[in-house]
């Protein structure tokens, strides 16, 4: 049985973002990069899986510039066997990385495909939707616990309501919330022999993929400043307030 996974390179989640002088966009340079945290989340999954003898092989892909092989060979380093990129300098929109995944996950004869809910970049939460409508296959999202039982896999999700557990037949997709696992940390003499790992470079026409985008964005601006807090003096002062200047309360 194999596992594809999905990791998309994204700024590291303890950096400020920065937004551009004119405000094309956000500032990447000198900005430490990481694989999004939920694909990590991804990522683990999948290991604990092939520890557990569910699955023989894992298959990490990522779409984006030369630099993703970097989020690839930490992905490596962490268990994976090999890697996939998909060089593309253009920003890849959900649909052509469904697009792209589905090639892939098809050409490889994949169980399991396992991707993060969303990414901390654009949030869009849509990836994973995508590719199981276009694959027409199950699909188990903001997964909290995963199990595989012969030719199924039972999907926990947490739902506004709770949980729901889903029972779907493999090949399925799954996505990846925070409460499923927490990530291990890739140790030295694995992150060497991730550089000897085979990864596979290829491109959006190898996939018959177009990425001219169908969006365009007009103006990146950062967050307005919240204004500082005050102290107030007793519980009168703080009703006061709320109801004569901030007008929150009758």
């Amino acid at each position: 049985m194999k596992a594809l996974v999905a990791v998309k390179r994204v700024i590291d989640y303890n950096v400020k973002v920065r937004v551009k002088a004119d405000n094309s966009g956000v500032d990447l340079s000198n900005t430490k990069m990481s694989i999004n945290p939920f694909d990590e989340i991804a990522v683990e999954e999948a290991m604990r899986l092939k520890e557990a003898g569910v699955i023989d092989e894992v298959i990490v892909a990522s779409i984006g510039p030369k630099e993703s092989q970097e989020q690839i060979r930490a992905a490596l380093a962490l268990g994976a066997d090999r890697g996939v990129l998909v060089l593309t300098d253009d920003k890849p929109y959900p649909l052509q990385v469904a697009k792209i995944l589905k090639s892939i996950a098809e050409q490889e004869s994949t169980d399991i495909i396992l991707l993060g809910k969303q990414a901390i970049d654009d949030d869009n939460n849509q990836t994973g939707q995508m590719l199981a409508a276009l694959m027409g296959i199950g699909q188990g999202t903001f997964a909290s616990e995963v199990k595989v039982e012969g030719d199924k896999v039972h999907v926990t999700r947490e739902v506004d309501g709770g949980l729901q557990t889903v029972a779907l037949d493999l090949p399925a997709v799954i996505t990846t919330d925070l409460r499923l696992n927490e990530p291990r940390y890739a140790k030295l003499p694995n992150i060497m022999k991730a550089k000897k790992k085979p990864l596979d470079e290829k491109t959006p026409a190898d996939f018959g993929v177009d990425m001219i985008s169908k969006q365009e964005i007009i103006k990146v601006v950062p967050p307005a400043e919240r204004k500082a807090g005050i102290k107030v003096g007793s519980v009168d002062e703080l009703v006061d307030k709320l109801r004569n200047e901030a007008k929150v309360i009758q």
